[in-house]
């Protein structure tokens, strides 16, 4: 069976909320709150590819400790922008 858009959005801030670390809880949880709804299905399908990689992994792409892979880069970008105002005290 096959999951309609809305249920997928609501899947994947379920995903972005319940991490294996606090600290993409919180990254992931307000990116996915800001940009699922406009995201295209193919961006959709992405954020969900992206979304069963290793937390310690996203992290360090995000804080750009480490390469972020090819397909991911535009998508970790975004999210690294969004991160700025969420993880520093303003």
């Amino acid at each position: 069976m096959t999951e309609t858009r809305e249920i997928m959005i609501k899947r994947l801030r379920m995903r972005s909320m319940r991490r294996g670390i606090k600290e993409m809880d919180v990254i992931l949880q307000a990116f996915a709150d800001a940009h699922l709804d406009e995201f295209s299905d193919q961006a959709l399908l992405l954020y969900d590819q992206l979304l069963s990689e290793n937390d310690h992994d996203i992290y360090g792409w995000i804080g750009g400790q480490f390469s972020t892979p090819a397909v991911y880069l535009d998508l970790v970008t975004q999210i690294a922008r969004g991160a700025e105002g969420v993880t520093r005290p303003g």
